[in-house]
């Protein structure tokens, strides 16, 4: 296990030592009981969260380990969960995150309630781009199907519109190639949406698919597929569909070229899957640091106690160390 992981386990262990005990699993403070995983959402949003991923006919499937502090999927929310209401600070992030002007936020969905946000869940398309979705009808969005953690939608000073599918990491690091029983599927399923001129891959390096089965390179394939096929089919009227990679600059395991065909390309996990694709603005990684820090800052100005900003800061550890220090980072399409 990782420093990095053993670090966010500590502080998170911390944190969670507010909560009565009753609530935590006696081995693993780091994790509540399942009946009160709400309290590993910010509080002054986890009521509307929570219905919001009960939406009616349309629900979002929380990960199995949604009651674990180094969850990614509850890092995810509580970062973006807030935002959903928040346009003029979530168009700030994504200027931190891509550089440049600021965006103008444009509603992704609506909530429960037919009121738009600006943010939403396990985002799967509007249509079963890959072959993944149950014969009888539209995927369960986090279950069984390519989706990204969240999705944003943002116009361009130019008026360009795009969609950006969000893949979030907080601890996870990787160094097994997925389970090869399942391969055969894989291949059938996604050897024909890979590459170019089907999919957004170069096919100029000589790699297959099954050369992609290592994590995150697998993952990220198929959401980039996604994108591809969202983009070309102008969904929601969209005219760039991207992937945006976001994780904790602490967790440099997370970088490491797993896939042994892929490890000549360079050493970072993110400058290669970008130098795979045949249109390389379509993806772009950054750090949680780098996306949130100035927005969070710029809350805290303004309002010491704002409760996204004030929470994230007790919360995430990594964060607080350095929220009240000014930004000197700058923006790149890797980190």
């Amino acid at each position: 296990m990782n420093a990095f992981v053993l670090q966010q386990r500590a502080e998170q262990a911390a944190f969670f030592n507010r909560f009565d005990s009753d609530s935590l699993l006696p081995d693993a403070t780091y994790r509540t009981k399942p009946e009160h995983f709400g309290l590993n959402l910010n509080p002054a949003y986890s009521g509307a969260l929570v219905e919001h991923f009960a939406f009616p006919n349309n629900p979002i499937q929380w990960h199995q380990h949604k009651n674990h502090a180094l969850s990614s999927q509850i890092c995810c929310v509580n970062f973006l969960g807030p935002l959903m209401h928040r346009p003029d600070l979530l168009a700030l992030v994504m200027q931190s995150a891509l550089g440049s002007d600021k965006r103008q936020m444009v509603p992704v969905s609506k909530d429960r309630h037919g009121t738009d946000i600006f943010v939403d869940f396990e985002w799967i398309g509007a249509a079963d781009h890959l072959g993944e979705w149950p014969a009888a009808g539209r995927a369960t969005r986090g279950a069984n199907a390519t989706s990204a953690d969240a999705a944003v939608r943002f116009r361009a000073a130019d008026g360009t519109l795009t969609t950006a599918l969000i893949e979030w990491k907080y601890t996870e690091s990787y160094g097994q190639p997925i389970d090869p029983r399942g391969n055969q599927t894989r291949i059938g399923r996604y050897a024909d949406k890979t590459f170019f001129p089907h999919g957004p891959l170069r096919p100029d390096l000589g790699l297959h698919v099954q050369d992609l089965f290592w994590e995150p390179f697998y993952q990220l394939a198929r959401q980039q597929m996604l994108a591809w096929r969202m983009e070309r089919a102008a969904e929601d009227g969209a005219d760039r569909v991207m992937v945006m990679h976001i994780s904790a600059a602490g967790n440099t395991a997370l970088h490491k070229v797993t896939a042994p065909r892929l490890q000549s390309l360079g050493a970072d996990a993110f400058d290669v899957f970008h130098s795979l694709l045949v249109e390389p603005s379509r993806f772009h990684a950054t750090s949680i640091e780098q996306a949130f820090l100035p927005t969070i800052r710029s809350a805290l100005a303004a309002d010491a106690q704002d409760p996204w900003a004030a929470y994230l800061v007790e919360r995430y550890a990594f964060l607080g160390k350095s929220a009240m220090k000014p930004s000197h980072a700058t923006t790149s399409g890797m980190f």
